[in-house]
């Protein structure tokens, strides 16, 4: 018999929804057979949309909300106060064993709020981290922390480099990953009070693969496959890389239609451009996981379309089967 995993997903997140995530949610279980979504939300709205569809109908359910938390609200305010909102809800739902994991489109900071106070971290952990996956030239690398701790201590940097070993062992399948941490130079005495501080301790970490230091310039070209930093660091990589990857994309398109030559070349070149393309494209990976929590809690892009929400569901099926907690939990503390 096959093992379900079941997914609380936030029907009312993001800036499509929840057109594109209902849409998501049944793509996800025509494809596969080991997933059940249960959409939180505002019922008469997520109906609204399935009826578009035909589905297993005994493999989506709806749990009904009456609130939602907006992307401006103040987010330890909106988790305390918005008891029946979609996010709260559905964080409830993992914390209390009735979901495998939560996924949503939705405020980030709710999101990782919800996440340390209601899911609660695994025992040991000091700072669970988001971590994304971005693409590069060599494929895939993982940047932890990119959002959630930004005054973190060098005993943090050091748990987010564990994790974030183990995660890209086991999700993304690179074994032996190579962890670097992001400085402003190579050389180990180089960096800010924080990295001269967590450099050794990592250097003296004999369960992962420690490389040393990464410059922001190194990091599109795949030098490493876990890039540790602390937050207000990863978050103003992780947004530079968006506009950057976005802009380029831009001018480069607007240059092959600029003139009739430009358009022909345009024409015959398409398909590499598109393969080329395909291969920067990181929604294949699903979401950001906010690792080290009791339960899985997956943060998509605001923007999310329906093929970024069903690889986020999937990648919960990936992360429950590969038992990543259960490894977090033994490789960081069993030896303790």
């Amino acid at each position: 018999m096959t093992d379900i995993t079941k997914v609380a997903l936030d029907a009312m997140g993001g800036d499509n929804a929840p057109q594109e995530i209902v849409k998501g949610a049944v793509e996800a279980i025509n494809e596969r057979e080991d997933i059940e979504v249960i959409l939180v939300g505002d019922k008469q709205s997520v109906e609204r949309e399935l009826e578009k569809y035909e589905y297993d109908k005994n493999r989506i359910s709806i749990v009904h909300t009456t609130e939602t938390i907006s992307m401006d609200e103040p987010p330890v305010n909106a988790v305390r106060k918005k008891k029946d909102s979609s996010i709260v809800v559905a964080m409830n739902m993992v914390k209390n064993g009735e979901a495998d994991a939560f996924v949503s489109a939705g405020s980030s900071g709710a999101i990782l709020v919800g996440g340390q106070v209601l899911v609660g971290r695994i025992k040991g952990i000091e700072r669970p981290p988001l971590a994304p996956v971005i693409p590069t030239a060599t494929g895939a690398s993982l940047i932890i922390d990119s959002g959630a701790n930004v005054d973190a201590r060098a005993s943090h940097l050091v748990q987010f480099a564990k994790m974030g070993s183990i995660y890209m062992e086991k999700i993304v399948g690179i074994p032996n990953p190579r962890v670097a941490i992001v400085n402003i130079g190579a050389e180990e005495e180089k960096g800010n009070a924080l990295v001269k501080e967590t450099f050794p301790l990592l250097k003296n970490c004999t369960d992962i693969n420690f490389i040393g230091s990464i410059e922001a310039r190194d990091i599109p070209s795949g030098y490493a496959d876990v890039i540790v930093c602390e937050a207000f660091v990863g978050n103003v990589i992780l947004k530079l890389y968006e506009g950057l990857a976005s802009t380029l994309i831009s001018k480069i398109k607007d240059g092959l239609m600029s003139t009739t030559v430009s358009k022909i070349g345009a024409a015959m070149a398409k398909p590499a451009l598109k393969e080329t393309l395909k291969s920067f494209n990181v929604e294949k990976y699903g979401g950001a996981p906010l690792l080290g929590l009791n339960g899985l809690v997956v943060k998509v892009h605001g923007n999310s379309k329906a093929i970024e929400v069903k690889n986020a569901l999937f990648q919960c099926v990936t992360f429950k089967n590969e038992r990543i907690n259960q490894i977090i939990k033994e490789k960081l503390f069993d030896n303790i």
